[in-house]
């Protein structure tokens, strides 16, 4: 069965409505893992919008975006009954979904993290940073569609460890395993993707092409 593509937009929303009258998400949950079709369209509907948006930001192509939401619905499909409610049902989902947009990224054979990476700035007079906390020049009164702009231009590996720790709020342990590397190398990338987020924001969206060469 194949959820997203045999059911249109309208009568999702009717089966969502149809369903949340009589069953909450719980419910619904159980019952899809029982087969039941309906319920499943409805957690679909429930959840595609997330979904869908975590792989846009994560992969920053419209198209690839599209195929992998419904990749992980797919999956969803298959696996739903291994959930067991050990943690809420939009995490384990998310997670699944992070799985597969790594997986597609290793098929494009694109590095994600890179070894050579240091945790120290390059000037050796700059001011030392803890890389883990929170990064507040970039929290707050920023343009929404520049931002999402320069996320969508930063390379993989930063757009990545950007969107999972400041946007979905993994922690840098868990984004470690996910991506198998090191606390290290994620807290450098995290920090290395908001300064050149910051150039990016400065300028409109876009790096200027010193900047963008001394990156």
């Amino acid at each position: 069965m194949n959820v997203t593509s045999d059911v249109d937009d309208r009568k999702i929303a009717h089966i969502q409505n149809k369903v949340a009258t009589r069953l909450s998400e719980t419910q619904a949950i159980h019952r899809a893992q029982q087969g039941d079709a309906e319920c499943f369209a409805f957690l679909y509907g429930l959840h595609k919008r997330r979904v869908y948006s975590l792989c846009l930001r994560m992969i920053g192509n419209v198209a690839e975006a599209e195929d992998l939401t419904q990749d992980a619905f797919i999956h969803l499909f298959r696996k739903i009954t291994s959930f067991r409610g050990e943690s809420a049902f939009s995490t384990w989902l998310h997670r699944l979904v992070v799985n597969i947009v790594l997986m597609h990224l290793r098929k494009r054979s694109i590095q994600v993290v890179s070894l050579e990476e240091t945790l120290e700035p390059r000037d050796d007079d700059a001011p030392r940073r803890d890389f883990g906390t929170q990064d507040r020049s970039l929290a707050g009164s920023i343009d929404r569609v520049n931002l999402e702009r320069s996320i969508k231009d930063l390379p993989p590996g930063y757009r990545i460890i950007f969107v999972l720790h400041d946007i979905e709020g993994y922690e840098h342990n868990e984004i470690a395993d996910m991506l198998g590397c090191s606390i290290g190398n994620c807290k450098s990338q995290l920090h290395k993707a908001r300064m050149k987020l910051r150039r990016m924001l400065q300028h409109g969206g876009k790096e200027s092409e010193i900047e963008k060469n001394a990156a």
